[in-house]
C-alpha cells in the first residue's frame, strides 16, 4: 500500500505496465493522441490492458474530440481520460458527461501559478483531478521552493492535484509533507530490451512511499 496516490503515465509497455499495476498505482496512462510523443497503438494498448488489473485505464489525449472518445470507450474500455491544457470548455464538458476526467497544465518557468488560477476555477466541476507537469520545462523542486512554494501551497489545498516532478529518494517526503498533494504522477518509459527495465530510482521512491503494515 501506498501513503500518496500515483498515476503512471506514457506506459508503451507490459513491462512497465505489470511495474506499476505490482506496486498498486492508481492509475495506468496510455498515451492515445497519434503522432505524439510516447504514442500507443491502441492494438497494443489493449493487448497489455488484459495482463494487468487493480488499477483505472486512462486514456491520454491533447486535444481529443467526442467521437475519438467515445471510440476508446467502447473498443478499448478506458474508465477516465486525460485531457490537455487547451482543452476548450465545451469539448471538456461534454467529455465530463461520459467519463471522469483528468487535465494535464503544463508550467512554464516565466508563469506564476496565479495565472493559472483561471483554467483551474472555470474548470473545477468538470475535472476529476489536475494534473500539474513542472517535468516537461526541466523545473525542479529547487525551483519551486525558491519561486512558487506559497502559490503551490495554495492550489494544493483548493483542488485536487497530482504533481508531474522531478521526484527521487532525497526529496519525495519532503515534497508530499510540505504540499499535500492528491498525489504523484510518474512516467513509463522505454525498454532497454524486450522485456527487460532497470527500475532502480522508481524503486527508491516507491519505498519512500510505502506503507508497510
Amino acid at each position: 500500500m501506498l501513503k500518496t496516490k500515483v498515476k503512471a503515465s506514457s506506459i508503451t509497455n507490459l513491462t512497465d505496465a505489470r511495474y506499476f499495476a505490482a506496486w498498486e498505482v492508481e492509475w495506468l496512462g496510455f498515451n492515445l493522441e497519434a503522432g505524439s510523443e510516447d504514442y500507443i497503438e491502441p492494438k497494443n494498448m489493449k493487448a497489455i490492458k488484459e495482463w494487468v488489473d487493480g488499477v483505472k485505464i486512462v486514456g491520454e489525449f491533447n486535444l481529443p474530440d467526442l467521437e475519438t472518445v467515445k471510440s476508446a470507450m467502447e473498443v478499448l474500455e478506458i474508465e477516465q481520460l486525460q485531457v490537455g491544457p487547451f482543452t476548450d470548455y465545451n469539448t471538456l464538458k461534454s467529455i465530463s458527461e461520459l467519463l471522469p476526467v483528468m487535465q494535464e497544465i503544463v508550467v512554464e518557468k516565466d508563469t506564476s501559478l496565479d495565472s493559472l488560477r483561471p483554467v483551474f476555477d472555470q474548470n473545477a466541476d468538470l475535472v476529476e483531478v489536475f494534473i500539474l507537469n513542472f517535468d516537461k520545462n526541466g523545473i525542479d523542486w529547487a525551483f519551486i521552493q525558491q519561486n512558487l512554494l506559497d502559490e503551490l501551497k495554495e492550489l494544493m489545498q483548493e483542488h485536487p492535484i497530482l504533481l508531474s516532478l522531478n521526484f527521487d529518494e532525497s526529496n519525495i517526503d519532503e515534497i508530499l509533507e510540505e504540499l499535500k498533494p492528491l498525489g504523484i504522477n510518474v512516467k513509463g518509459g522505454e525498454e532497454e530490451k524486450v522485456g527487460y527495465k532497470s527500475y532502480d530510482e522508481l524503486d527508491e521512491i516507491f519505498e519512500k512511499i510505502e506503507i508497510n503494515v
